[in-house]
């Protein structure tokens, strides 16, 4: 059991762009800051976001109404 080599540091930073692009697009279509999705990465705070996601009223919504 050795540290990570580069290799693992790719693959970690592929695995982390694969997933930072379209929930960023996806939070600002919403009407959410893009920012919201680097929270996300945190485990405890993850379970918050998508509590607040799913029960708070969207920003897009307030604004066309």
């Amino acid at each position: 059991m050795g540290s990570f080599g580069p290799i693992h540091w790719i693959i970690v930073l592929v695995v982390v762009a694969t997933y930072l692009v379209p929930v960023t697009q996806i939070l600002r279509r919403t009407g959410f800051s893009g920012w919201l999705c680097v929270l996300a990465l945190i485990p405890m705070v993850n379970l918050v976001l998508f509590w607040v996601f799913a029960f708070a009223p969207w920003p897009r919504d307030r604004s066309a109404a």
